[in-house]
């Protein structure tokens, strides 16, 4: 009677939360998820907020802070800007504060087979009531999307913004304003949200890094891992943590802590930010990240820990810096660099991914549909292109990833041998 009483408990207990007891995605395992910022702002949207992610204030030649040119041929609301087209007319943009806008990106995932998207949550979107508010606006949208069109979604809170003197307690109070006001994780066992060891998936990044104006010992990291993993009503939770490239020595692009190490051992996952740490252009590049990612997945498997590397397609911010930094800066070959890593990955053993980025085109990692004719002749600003190649490239290699990942079909080493051939892909509508 006793142990009928205690299980009873525990599996009270269990279902104290708020969370539904599963999700149509139950792991992230077998996944390719991209990150997913929605933070592009247009003068006109409705936001009240003018040009966001697209220029400082004002979006034209010598405002410009994008690298990548949007295809905008399939949005139903675009809005005009300080550039022009080859013809003479005003280019334009989406903006990712409209419904539409954020639907037809989900759409795209299913086209073309990809598992989901984590949903970038900065930090100083969670500081205010209205902030949060605000915040909820897209994220709804993506919600609403992701069920849609059967897509797997996840929230990513980024520290980025976090100044010294604050801690995470906003990140706590946003995450209980999702579960009560979007029911983000209470849907049903049919819901989008993406799930991991049975738990909902909620992902820290930017610990670790020594660039940051805080440190990670007095930002209160304890207290939200205790909150999300054990919380009675909001916690039950898997954590993934968004860690430097060289999280294991704690050397180069990591802090010389190793508290890092003892956070990182409350976590569930691990996913590496490896962006901008290796380039097409060095000699054995693809060597030298297998075995990276092979050692990273070693180490967290000794610790119990979930691993999930990073890929990228390319990398250029020269308009957001200003020209300070070089015109594609990390080349996509054509996709090549992007096919290579996410292959060398798969082949070194990863069991799930994380793409960087699907729309972000102010630091050149986006992989949706891109214009390869964006303006031109109107400097200071310059615009990478995909090459010539069809604008739903990078989409239909992140699915067929994905499926290699799954092991429904095998890899195709010579993709990028007979150009004139194999990138000639097969229609997807």
């Amino acid at each position: 009677m006793l142990a009928a009483l205690t299980v009873l408990a525990v599996t009270e207990a269990s279902a104290g939360t708020k969370h539904s007891l599963t999700s149509r995605y139950p792991s992230y395992e077998g996944r390719v998820m991209c990150g997913y910022q929605g933070w592009f702002r247009a003068e006109g949207d409705g936001s009240g907020r003018g040009w966001v992610h697209y220029g400082g204030g004002k979006f034209n030649p010598t405002n410009c802070t994008v690298d990548l040119w949007p295809d905008v041929s399939e949005y139903q609301k675009t809005y005009p800007t300080g550039f022009q087209l080859y013809d003479g007319s005003p280019a334009r943009v989406f903006s990712s504060w409209d419904e539409s806008t954020v639907d037809l990106h989900f759409k795209w995932m299913q086209d073309y087979g990809i598992d989901g998207v984590f949903i970038q949550r900065f930090f100083a979107v969670t500081r205010t009531e209205k902030s949060r508010a605000d915040g909820r606006v897209i994220l709804g949208h993506a919600l609403h999307a992701a069920q849609k069109h059967g897509r797997a979604i996840a929230m990513m809170y980024d520290l980025s913004g976090l100044k010294p003197g604050e801690d995470c307690s906003s990140l706590i109070q946003d995450w209980k304003e999702l579960v009560d006001e979007l029911k983000l994780t209470s849907q049903g066992t049919n819901q989008p949200y993406l799930y991991h060891r049975g738990k909902p998936l909620v992902t820290i990044w930017g610990i670790g890094f020594p660039d940051r104006p805080y440190n990670i010992r007095n930002i209160g990291l304890e207290k939200l891992l205790e909150f999300l993993k054990n919380d009675p009503k909001y916690g039950g939770c898997s954590v993934m943590l968004g860690v430097p490239s060289y999280f294991r020595d704690l050397r180069a692009d990591t802090v010389p802590d190793p508290y890092l190490h003892e956070i990182m051992a409350k976590a569930d996952v691990i996913m590496p930010w490896m962006v901008g740490r290796f380039s097409a252009s060095l000699y054995g590049e693809m060597n030298r990240y297998g075995a990276h990612v092979a050692a990273d997945q070693a180490w967290c498997a000794a610790r119990k820990l979930d691993y999930a590397p990073c890929v990228y397609p390319g990398f250029s911010w020269h308009n957001l810096s200003k020209g300070r930094d070089p015109y594609d800066a990390i080349p996509r070959l054509k996709g090549s660099f992007y096919w290579g890593l996410m292959t060398t990955a798969i082949q070194s053993g990863a069991k799930m991914i994380y793409v960087a980025m699907f729309d972000e085109i102010d630091e050149g990692t986006a992989i949706f549909k891109c214009s390869n004719n964006p303006p031109t002749d109107q400097p200071p600003a310059k615009f990478v292109t995909y090459e010539d190649l069809p604008s739903d490239h990078y989409l239909w290699l992140t699915g067929e990833a994905g499926r290699i990942l799954r092991g429904e079909v095998t890899a195709d080493k010579e993709l990028y041998q007979n150009t004139n051939h194999k990138l000639t892909q097969p229609a997807i509508r």
